[in-house]
């Protein structure tokens, strides 16, 4: 069974510039997901799709594949990733006449996921026949039936009752909620068909796969870097 990881890396970073490459516990950020793509037992080729050089150079370094280049039109900030994604798939097929039977799409700014995060999702991906994707998830922070938005200058309910169907939810206690979750994008498990006949990276049957908090970090601001060094610091203590 060919299982592809594919890498998404694009060199344009608004919030921490040049991210993917910045430092974090001795290495470019995108080392960790590079390293931990290779380390897996059920991925047998790993990838990067990057309109980056100089994260081209680096995800060399480190063990990955780079390809091809990704278009500059699959690369900005409004871009989805099934783009990047399908351009993968059909420039592996026109050039190699490579044919994954499974994708698993990872994010440079997720380093608290590991190796064998990877593998139990692609072995409970597998184990369920059918299905178009899996996403990994963590527990919600803050559960959706306590948040408010604004109407104008009064705030009303985000998830209004006749919708909820549960009167005074947020009043409720949480334990008293069913449990939320949302997706922390650190796995994505992928039928290849589904991107590219379907032009979706996820479907309609997706399956949850769930994932501690501290495994779920993403970087997104400066505050996000330093709170990974300080789990990251954790998990070499504790090994």
């Amino acid at each position: 069974m060919q299982v592809l990881a594919i890498i998404q890396a694009r060199g344009g970073s608004k919030s921490i510039p040049r991210k993917n490459i910045k430092e974090l516990g001795g290495k470019p950020l995108i080392a960790w997901t590079i390293e931990a793509a290779k380390n897996s037992k059920l991925v047998t080729r790993t990838i990067v799709s990057t309109d980056d050089e100089e994260i081209a150079a680096v995800s060399k370094k480190f063990g990955a594949e780079v390809p091809f280049m990704r278009p500059a039109e699959f690369a900005t900030d409004e871009a989805k990733s099934v783009g990047l994604l399908k351009h993968a798939l059909n420039w592996l097929r026109e050039h190699e006449n490579y044919r994954p039977d499974i994708v698993v799409q990872l994010k440079p700014t997720n380093p608290l996921r590991t190796s064998e995060h990877i593998d139990a999702a692609v072995k409970s991906f597998a184990e369920l026949p059918g299905i178009d994707s899996l996403i990994t998830v963590t527990k919600a922070l803050s559960h959706p039936l306590k948040t408010y938005k604004f109407n104008g200058n009064n705030l009303e309910l985000f998830v209004s009752e006749e919708i909820s169907m549960i009167k005074e939810a947020s009043k409720l206690p949480r334990q008293n909620l069913p449990e939320a979750f949302v997706q922390n994008s650190c796995v994505n498990v992928i039928n290849p068909e589904i991107i590219l006949k379907k032009g979706t990276s996820l479907g309609k049957k997706i399956k949850g796969f769930v994932m501690s908090r501290e495994d779920s970090v993403n970087i997104d601001v400066p505050l996000d870097f330093e709170i990974a060094e300080i789990l990251l610091k954790k998990k070499q203590h504790e090994n």
